[in-house]
């Protein structure tokens, strides 16, 4: 049996330079607590943070992004029906599309995925690739509820069939969670294009 191993989202050694920025003391003193508060030093959180703002941030308004509490996600879940859901993901694959080529500069499979699991990272929902063998388990981890669960399942298997017409993608839900799973090859990384 393979094992399972997860797809790595950040090159092992990237050339850094350092840089100085001068900074309010209390945006310092702040950035200082937060690392703290996440057994981080301050250089790896101000590194989150510009990572996050370069990945997602910067294009969040240009592309009509705007932060919704996620209770009204939730809460707006609980009563959709299935005729609802197919609703939203015919709007918003077109969405995705445009959103991905405007982000990244061309569509594909690879780019798609990058950019929800930017969009995924960027509001704060818990989400892993792993790798086992041919097979690829995309892990979301939305706590949003059943019909989220739905919608995630149902969202992905349109992604997946048009750019891979033939292949079959199976899922595992529960109430927070949706795994997908579908062979894309050892070697396919979302990261190299």
């Amino acid at each position: 049996m393979d094992s399972v191993k997860r797809q790595q989202h950040t090159p092992k050694k990237e050339k850094t330079r350092s840089v100085t920025y001068r900074l309010p003391v209390k945006l310092v003193e702040e950035i200082e607590t937060e690392a703290m508060n996440h057994n981080i030093s301050h250089n790896v959180m101000a590194r989150q943070i510009l990572e996050k703002y370069i990945q997602w941030d910067r294009f969040a308004d240009k592309i009509g992004m705007i932060p919704i509490p996620k209770k009204i996600l939730d809460t707006l879940g609980i009563e959709m029906s299935a005729t609802e859901i197919n609703e939203i993901i015919n709007i918003i694959k077109p969405v995705i599309k445009d959103t991905v080529l405007f982000i990244k500069g061309k569509y594909d499979l690879k780019r798609c995925i990058e950019t929800l699991e930017d969009y995924m990272r960027a509001s704060g929902m818990k989400s892993d690739h792993r790798i086992e063998g041919e097979l690829h388990h995309f892990i979301i981890q939305h706590e949003l509820g059943g019909n989220w669960s739905i919608f995630t399942e149902q969202l992905l298997q349109e992604i997946f069939k048009e750019f891979l017409p033939n292949s079959e993608m199976k899922c595992q839900t529960t109430e927070a969670t949706v795994i997908a799973t579908i062979a894309l090859g050892g070697d396919f990384n979302e990261h190299s294009y």
